[in-house]
């Protein structure tokens, strides 16, 4: 059993009271910045291959645009340590306040921006460059979000309680999706790529306010504050973390790849897949994407709950082996161009990301002591989305284009589950460990 301190007994009677608010302000901010992240994947996908980056081959403009999407993750993990270096010293909630702002600021100035007709190659580098600003705040906001939640709850379901902000990004991604939906639904193509692309890019105004007042309620775990108060904390977290940690931050990294990539391909490639490979409907796809996202967001605290039953890695393991045996009947029900297959492709592959993500949270704060926790398990987790995340939509472009079959994009997803499975199998379980332990 999970060996109860006094500072593990004043954070659950102190977070007690006020983990409703906790979990409120940790979702709503991963809501509002998801949404800002998967509007971009999307778009990139259904618009600014046409707005920003015209070419007389639709692949290639497509290909252009998930490169701006690319570099979004590049800038995670500098956000990852500078926000993490930053988090471990003065506490997670400042530093989610700002990449809450700056998230929100950069998605309504993308709403706003001249197109290629405008202003010609000038319109893809401001494009560029607030994309740039996105990754860098999205980097600090998971790491602060989780642990926000993970340092508050309860030791014995914080695999539970740490899932619903990872609820947060298909939560964004469902309010992104349906307003594109609505949007390409009622208006005509021509008038979709005129002006109506921007409307959801503007509506952000509106979630990051809720955000910003939600999280402003909220304070510190007394677990952290315990720990700064004893001046546990390192000068520099992420060199501490490097030379005391290497193992665990490539358990996070290899645990992740397979997550970040499956996600990607099946959120954001599977709009190019459908609509340019297929010839389908933009609303048909959206459809099924929305229906899926609904049913991730509740499996994702499903997955976490059982974490806490039988384990971090046994739930973790499903994740990876389903993910990657069901990347070839994904592609497969596809290209059956049936509306229930299709469905049916997007829902069990998100369920399959879920037994992945669900326990992530806990999982990756249980590697690492009070003082490093913000910037390792902010490492960990953002530097996988250079090799992973970043490339998945380039790489399924390239695959496709050269094969010319989805199947080949299942291989992919299939290598890099075995990656995962292997970065698991080689970690220890977690799911005991007392994250109080050192601070006291």
């Amino acid at each position: 059993m999970t060996t109860e301190t006094p500072e593990t007994r004043s954070a659950t009677r102190a977070g007690g009271g006020s983990l409703a608010r906790v979990l409120a302000a940790s979702m709503v901010g991963t809501t509002v910045e998801w949404y800002d992240f998967f509007l971009y994947g999307s778009a990139a996908a259904l618009v600014f291959n046409k707005v920003f980056f015209p070419t007389t081959d639709p692949l290639v403009g497509t290909m252009l645009a998930f490169v701006t999407y690319a570099l979004g993750f590049v800038a995670r993990p500098l956000g990852g340590i500078v926000f993490g270096h930053f988090g471990d010293r003065i506490g997670r909630k400042k530093l989610l306040m700002l990449s809450l702002l700056m998230m929100g600021g950069g998605t309504l100035l993308i709403g706003v921006l001249p197109t290629y007709g405008t202003v010609h190659i000038w319109a893809p580098v401001m494009l560029t460059v607030l994309r740039l600003v996105q990754g860098f705040a999205i980097g600090g906001e998971w790491g602060g979000a989780v642990l926000l939640v993970a340092e508050h709850g309860s030791p014995q379901r914080r695999g539970f309680w740490a899932s619903w902000p990872q609820a947060g990004a298909p939560a964004g991604n469902l309010i992104a999706t349906a307003v594109l939906a609505i949007l390409a639904g009622v208006l005509p193509d021509a008038q979709f790529l005129a002006w109506g692309w921007r409307i959801p890019f503007l509506l952000s105004a509106v979630l990051i306010a809720i955000g910003y007042w939600v999280r402003s309620s909220v304070e510190d775990a007394p677990l952290f504050l315990a720990a700064k108060k004893r001046e546990t904390h390192t000068r520099m977290p992420v060199v501490r973390v490097l030379t005391r940690y290497p193992k665990q931050l490539l358990v996070c990294v290899a645990a992740r790849f397979a997550e970040n990539v499956v996600y990607y391909v099946i959120t954001a490639f599977v709009l190019v897949y459908a609509t340019e490979h297929l010839g389908l409907a933009k609303s048909l796809i959206l459809g099924a994407l929305l229906v899926a996202n609904a049913v991730h967001l509740v499996v994702i605290p499903l997955f976490g709950a059982l974490s806490d039953k039988i384990g971090r890695r046994p739930v973790y393991l499903i994740g990876t082996v389903l993910t990657g045996l069901w990347a070839f009947a994904f592609f497969g029900l596809l290209d059956t161009k049936s509306t229930l297959a299709i469905g049916a492709a997007v829902v069990v592959g998100l369920i399959g990301h879920a037994a992945m993500y669900g326990p992530q949270a806990a999982f990756f704060a249980e590697q690492f002591d009070t003082g490093v926790r913000y910037t390792g398990t902010s490492v960990g987790y953002q530097v996988t989305s250079i090799i992973a995340g970043s490339l998945a939509p380039i790489i399924a472009v390239a695959l496709l284009d050269h094969f010319g079959t989805g199947y080949a994009i299942a291989v992919y997803v299939l290598f890099t589950a075995v990656v995962s499975t292997i970065g698991v199998l080689l970690s220890v379980e977690t799911r005991h460990v007392d994250l109080a332990a050192e601070a006291a």
